[in-house]
């Protein structure tokens, strides 16, 4: 008996009974599709089809009302919707086309159109029923291809001239199973070929890949009611925008699930993406952030704890991935993950993290120095790295006069930069900062300019509510410089807009992430519902929202933009505007800013950290730019050594830049930054000169036109300048 026939025997009632036409449809599909390949199968493992609560209809709908009529996005349910609601969820259960087949879709497809009503109403089998379909063809899969490591990977023929796509969220499903068959003996041979180039025996490539899809099995067999809704009410939520998603009550425990203050972890913020889980951001001062090779879009294959076997977590929920990374402080957790940067998911790398807290001191605002000879003048630059906008909330509430916060801290490392080092000018480094408290983004920006508005906040009922600088004082007057990449986000991005449109100082870096909207968190009667509210407006009345703020000057990063930022995100709410409000001008830059950009630019071009941070931006980008790869042994060899020999080309010519020994070999160099991840010393030679490189358009600044070093009377240039 096949594994469908066994099914249906198991679930045909004796006698008809009124049952969902999606339920029916499954069935009837589990007995119609041509099976290809039969597995040897623990008789004792079936897969138990899961169900709908009442519970969980009566959320769905809690949340259809409250998507309707509370979100910031004006969208009804409609026949369009329903259709994208299918698309979405098909994209979130077989992102990569590789489980179900053009006959499995064309049965399915019935129900494309009737999915919003039926979600209006609770009615939730249909969305259940493609769930138990898809868990059903993951199971044959991942039974395929244990078969077939079974029959010895020494079997595989890598002498023909076959590739296979990287990237398969657009391409054409296949026809039937018989199709899937080839296309997985492609997938292994790509996994295969991947580790023999890496120096990997074949037994041991046997056994990792059997553990990799047996506990991928495992997983599926072990499928909950609650994985099947938290997953359909996403597909859902995330028609209105990306922020917006249905937390089961279990995920509620871990909101955001970000490992940081008192929790013992790495000190990373994950999401669900597909299969995997991906990194979404570092927190600063985190255990991952020092030690310096986790970076955000890598995505997680395996965990292990100390020296322990790694798990497996492809096709794991979320929260039970962050509790296999949990785990007592000073403990080593090591993460087997596919690179952001790696052209193919079978490259691989793993990092060991020691865990611990994220203590407050270890976020807080720091100071430095640099100094700068031009042509016979000096110039000290003072600089202020802000990794996130914190505030102690416990010690504010208990009264502590001296409670920790970005503003108040700023506030004295200006005072202290100006009293020791009588600095020329400043430099705000807010490079990786993801954002933090409103309300610090709103004193902080208080610091530099007289009082005025800082940010605009509107609601679903175009509602606006401005925020304030009440205070007129000023701690810091001179000229400034904001650094900013594409990791700077939320209230990072309302500082450094404000800036630029007060016109207090010059933007320079990389497009900000664009995370202009405000999220609540709202309870059902199961589970929660974080919902988009509001959005973000600067003083000029451009939204944050999507674009971000667009640097004055412009300086390329290795971050890839269209992986990371919020128009990298599927139905992100659109950049617009509203009415500026009334807000000085401190200086115009249009005189200069050419120059400014000219000056720049001849620099770098002659910068020999700047060339090589280009060569490894085009090399990275050629890398992310591969759409296939060869299956040809021979043909990927080739590949691979050229693409060691850049990796190490591009190491060495910064180790020279430094005095330091080139590396004889890959490997070697592979050691270091092991060794150089474990004694926490992460010194990256990009953050060095980039913010020179600030300090030298300060020090233009000045040059160019002396009034910039008037900036000290800021009242004195709201008097000059008509307001906006």
């Amino acid at each position: 008996m096949t594994i469908a026939e066994r099914f249906v025997a198991q679930h045909t009632p004796a006698r008809p009974t009124r049952i969902g036409l999606c339920k029916a449809l499954t069935m009837a599909l589990l007995v119609a599709a041509p099976w290809g390949l039969q597995a040897k199968v623990d008789e004792s493992l079936t897969y138990e089809p899961v169900a709908p609560t009442i519970d969980q209809a009566r959320a769905n709908i809690l949340i259809a009302r409250q998507l309707q009529f509370t979100h910031f996005r004006d969208l009804g349910i409609s026949d369009e919707l329903s259709g994208d609601v299918f698309d979405a969820y098909l994209e979130y259960l077989d992102g990569q086309r590789i489980y179900l087949t053009r006959q499995d879709l064309t049965k399915i497809n019935r129900v494309k159109s009737q999915l919003g009503a039926a979600l209006k109403t609770g009615q939730l089998q249909p969305g259940f029923d493609i769930y138990n379909l898809v868990q059903q063809r993951v199971i044959e899969r991942l039974q395929f291809a244990l078969d077939l490591i079974d029959d010895g990977i020494t079997k595989l023929d890598f002498s023909t001239d076959e590739s296979i796509l990287l990237d398969r969220s657009n391409a054409e499903w296949e026809a039937d199973t018989e199709a899937l068959d080839a296309l997985w003996v492609k997938r292994i041979k790509n996994a295969v070929l991947a580790q023999r180039l890496n120096g990997t025996d074949d037994e041991t490539i046997e056994d990792n890949l059997r553990r990799r899809y047996e506990g991928q099995l495992k997983r599926a067999y072990q499928a909950r009611s609650e994985d099947a809704f938290q997953a359909y009410m996403n597909a859902f939520t995330g028609m209105w925008d990306p922020h917006t998603s249905y937390f089961s009550p279990r995920t509620s425990e871990n909101f955001n699930i970000n490992m940081s203050l008192s929790l013992e972890g790495i000190g990373a913020v994950l999401q669900s993406d597909n299969e995997y889980t991906k990194v979404v951001r570092l927190v600063p001062g985190g255990p991952a952030s020092k030690q310096g090779q986790l970076q955000p879009a890598d995505r997680i294959v395996s965990v292990a704890q100390d020296d322990k076997n790694p798990v497996n977590v492809i096709g794991w929920r979320l929260d039970e991935v962050v509790d296999l990374i949990r785990g007592p402080r000073n403990s080593v957790v090591s993460l087997e993950v596919i690179p952001a940067n790696a052209s193919d998911e079978t490259i691989t790398k793993t990092i060991a993290i020691k865990r611990d807290e994220v203590k407050l001191e270890e976020q807080s605002a720091s100071k430095d120095v640099i100094e700068l000879e031009r042509g016979g003048t000096d110039y000290t630059v003072g600089v202020i790295t802000i990794p996130t906008f914190y505030a102690d909330f416990q010690a504010m509430q208990a009264g502590d006069p001296n409670y920790k916060s970005t503003t108040r801290d700023v506030r004295n490392l200006i005072t202290e930069l100006e009293q020791e080092d009588g600095v020329d000018g400043l430099v705000i480094d807010l490079r990786n900062n993801g954002g933090g408290a409103l309300h610090e983004a709103n004193d902080l920006v208080g610091l530099f300019i007289d009082k005025g508005p800082t940010v605009q906040i509107r609601n679903a009922n175009n509602d606006v509510q401005v925020l304030n600088d009440e205070d007129p004082s000023v701690s810091y007057d001179g000229p400034l410089v904001v650094l900013t990449n594409r990791m700077s986000a939320s209230a990072s991005e309302i500082f450094a807009g404000a800036i630029q449109d007060y016109g207090r100082g010059l933007v320079v870096g990389s497009q900000t992430f664009g995370k202009g909207t405000v999220q609540a968190v709202r309870p059902l009667n199961h589970g929660q519902l974080k919902i988009t509210q509001s959005k973000f407006y600067r003083v000029s009345g451009g939204s944050t929202q999507h674009k971000g703020v667009i640097p004055d000057i412009e300086i390329p990063s290795r971050i890839d933009n269209d992986r990371i930022g919020e128009n990298a995100l599927d139905h992100a709410l659109p950049w617009d505007q509203i009415e500026a409000v009334p807000h000085n001008r401190y200086f115009d830059f249009t005189g200069i800013i050419d120059e400014l950009r000219d000056r720049h630019e001849a620099r770098f071009s002659d910068s020999a950290e700047f060339s090589l941070l280009q060569q490894e931006i085009n090399f990275l980008k050629e890398q992310r730019n591969l759409d296939s790869v060869s299956l040809n042994f021979d043909t990927r060899k080739s590949q691979h050594e050229q693409i060691e020999r850049t990796r190490l080309t591009i190491a060495n010519a910064r180790r020279e830049l430094r005095g330091d020994k080139p590396f004889a070999t890959l490997e070697d160099l592979e050691d270091w930054q092991d060794q150089q991840a474990a004694e926490l010393d992460n010194t990256d030679d990009e953050l060095d000169f980039v913010i020179r490189e600030g300090g030298h358009i300060m020090a233009d600044m000045l040059e160019l036109d002396q009034q910039m070093a008037s900036i000290v009377t800021p009242r004195q240039f709201a008097a000059q300048a008509p307001a906006q």
